[in-house]
């Protein structure tokens, strides 16, 4: 950012540039969880570049957060495709364990293609929204023993539930909403005893915020044509 411009608005697109650096100063450890969500807020509430630019400053790539600023207007891609995001390897977490405790696994992460999550008396969370994909499939396997385990999937995903509970469950509404073409597919699978496995689908806080834009236009447009109209 050129700071002979730091009251020009900011985009959603640089928020998410920002937020993009916050989740990899994140999962590099630079930031711990408390940091991470004050940065992540102040950034969705940031309203010019002036606002954005400190938040990374004390970042390896805090420099090149915000972008110089350029009076011309250009298209630009909100994320990447599906098939950006499966990347191969072998994930960057395999397993999880919460035993009268809790554990998440959250934010920028490459999901392997079988992750195991246990919660013994405790809570588990697995968020694929702004995951990579280490496989077309994969399979998540949850051992929920008086305790639960949360999946949450972006918008778009295939899910397959095929868990096992005894006086417990497994959500399967998810499971007959329709893929998009190209997009990984979620098999979620394992045991609940006096416990329960959820599986929900969500938008990122982004898309979130891009939907109550939308809808504020729209309501903005219903206004200036009633007023067309009287």
């Amino acid at each position: 950012m050129t700071d002979d411009a730091p009251e020009l608005r900011a985009s959603d697109a640089d928020r998410e540039r920002v937020a993009e650096i916050l989740r990899d100063a994140l999962a590099e450890g630079r930031l711990d969880m408390e940091e991470f969500e004050e940065r992540l807020d102040a950034t969705y509430k940031a309203r010019t570049y002036g606002e954005l630019a400190p938040i990374t400053r004390d970042l390896p790539v805090g420099a090149v957060a915000v972008p110089t600023v350029d009076m011309v207007k250009k298209a630009e891609l909100s994320g990447g495709s599906w098939a950006d995001r499966i990347v191969g390897g072998e994930g960057s977490s395999t397993w999880g364990v919460a035993v009268m405790a809790g554990f998440q696994r959250k934010g920028r992460w490459t999901a392997p293609k079988r992750f195991t999550g246990v919660a013994l008396m405790g809570g588990g969370e697995i968020d694929l929204r702004d995951a990579n994909f280490a496989d077309r499939e994969i399979v998540i396997n949850c051992v929920a023993i008086m305790g639960g385990v949360e999946v949450i999937v972006p918008p778009g995903v295939e899910v397959v539930v095929r868990g096992v509970g005894i006086m417990g469950g497994f959500d399967e509404r998810e499971e007959s909403v329709p893929g998009d073409p190209g997009a990984p597919r979620v098999i979620v699978t394992g045991f609940a005893f006096w416990g329960g496995v959820e599986v929900q689908r969500k938008l990122t806080r982004a898309q979130r915020q891009e939907v109550r834009e939308q809808r504020r236009r729209e309501k903005l447009e219903r206004r200036e044509q009633r007023r067309e109209l009287d």
